[in-house]
C-alpha cells in the first residue's frame, strides 16, 4: 500500500496553490512547510489514516 498521498496546498500569505506529498502512515499530525511560491512559513494539520487523506488545515506559521 502507498502512504505517501500528493495534494495541493493554498497558501494563505499569497493565495497560489502548490503542490506537496503527505506521508499518511504517521497518522495525524503538524508540520511547517514553506510556500513555493512566497517562500513564507505554512503550519499544515493533516488528519488521516494509512493511505488515506482525510482532512487538512492550513495557517500562516
Amino acid at each position: 500500500m502507498n502512504y505517501v498521498v500528493e495534494t495541493e496546498i493554498p497558501c494563505p500569505w499569497c493565495g497560489e496553490y502548490f503542490p506537496t506529498t503527505v506521508d499518511t502512515s504517521q497518522g495525524g499530525y503538524t508540520t511547517i512547510e514553506d510556500c513555493a511560491v512566497c517562500c513564507r512559513p505554512i503550519a499544515v494539520t493533516i488528519a488521516c489514516e494509512p493511505g488515506d487523506l482525510q482532512d487538512m488545515q492550513v495557517e500562516r506559521g
